[in-house]
């Protein structure tokens, strides 16, 4: 019987999520309130996202707030939904101009009215760039999305198969990911993208969010490269 070929090294990820984890660690650490923890978090968004382009990776979803973040104080969330807002004017209207498309998966009906405005006309104003797809998980918990397209699959009466059962996710165009990396030692997924990253490689990374930069990313990638995907096989 002929030998049966070792399986190819994985490279460079199409592919990339990311759980943004450690914000309120590091504010301790640093003597801040959670709030400017949070704030330095979004910072460190961009230059990650411009270091995927530079490495060719074509989508990267990030996880932004959980359907359990809601939980939290409320003064916590509400200056959340404030750093949502200061995000997209600031950083990601800068990062469309050098060709990046947003777009939100998960819940919006209870986000305030002025930041689902703000959402759908990002979405709108990026709908025709194409260097890398940024996806962001805002209100976003993988079981539930997972119940949401069993409901809607029960009301159509399709027959349900994997491929059928992929359109009725939130975001049925959102690549699959190659490499799933959390941020701040943790190891769990913390009910990320659980349908989506069946095959997905893993990095658990210690450094908290805020502290994660293109020197981390591009180390996890490198790390990834070495693997071998095997997708069941051998």
């Amino acid at each position: 019987m002929a030998a049966r070929p070792k399986p190819l090294p994985a490279e460079v990820p199409q592919a990339v999520a990311i759980v943004m984890d450690g914000n309120g660690r590091w504010a301790a650490a640093h003597g801040v309130s959670v709030a400017e923890g949070h704030r330095a978090g979004s910072r460190a968004l961009r230059p990650v996202v411009e270091t995927a382009i530079d490495l060719g990776v074509e989508s990267l979803a990030v996880y932004a707030f959980s359907t359990e973040n809601w939980s939290r104080p409320g003064d916590e969330v509400e200056a959340l939904m404030e750093i949502f807002g200061e995000t997209i004017d600031r950083e990601l209207a800068d990062l469309a101009k050098e060709g990046v498309r947003t777009r939100f998966v998960g819940r919006r009906d209870r986000a305030p009215d002025w930041l689902r405005t703000k959402l759908a006309e990002l979405e709108e104003a990026t709908a025709t760039e194409s260097r890398l797809n940024l996806w962001i998980a805002f209100d976003y918990g993988g079981r539930a999305e997972l119940v949401e397209a069993a409901r809607r699959i029960a009301e159509s009466g399709v027959d349900v198969d994997e491929e059928s059962f992929g359109r009725y996710l939130y975001a049925p165009d959102m690549p699959d990911p190659d490499l799933v990396i959390r941020t701040s030692g943790e190891l769990r997924v913390s009910n990320f993208l659980l349908w989506q990253s069946a095959y997905a490689e893993f990095a658990f990374i210690d450094t908290l969010w805020p502290d994660f930069g293109p020197d981390e990313f591009r180390a996890a990638i490198e790390d990834y490269a070495s693997r071998r995907r095997r997708f069941g096989g051998r």
